[in-house]
């Protein structure tokens, strides 16, 4: 699995800082909490990074990732009763616009739950 030792890594700091905060919170303590937790274990951390869509050579869209952790995987982070379709196309989009390959969707909901999503650069459309 790509990048498995990394989001596994990711998945246990989302348990830990579940398990600390608890459900209710909105997603901004979750993120910055994460991050915080991530950045304790010496993993480069960026929070709001910029995600530009482009079609036909032009920006069309301009979207924000909560995460990115390494440069090499996007978590998006919900607080939400449970994940959704909407939620997991989110992140399969930000993938798509970017070259990154591997993304992580945790859901700090009433039960934690989190869904791994790959798409490798060859299944992308330039």
């Amino acid at each position: 699995m790509l990048h498995k030792q990394l989001t596994n890594k990711i998945i246990a700091a989302f348990y830990k800082v579940y398990n600390t905060l608890g459900y209710g919170f909105l997603e901004k303590v979750y993120e910055n909490a994460l991050a915080h937790e991530l950045r304790q274990q010496g993993l480069d951390i960026r929070q709001q990074m910029p995600i530009k869509v482009y079609y036909d050579g032009q920006v069309v869209g301009e979207y924000v990732a909560d995460l990115c952790v390494e440069g090499c995987v996007i978590v998006e982070i919900k607080a939400a009763e449970s994940l959704c379709p909407e939620h997991e196309a989110q992140l399969l989009n930000y993938l798509r616009a970017t070259e990154i390959e591997v993304g992580l969707l945790c859901n700090f909901g009433p039960q934690p739950v989190f869904a791994r999503k790959i798409l490798t650069n060859d299944r992308k459309e330039t």
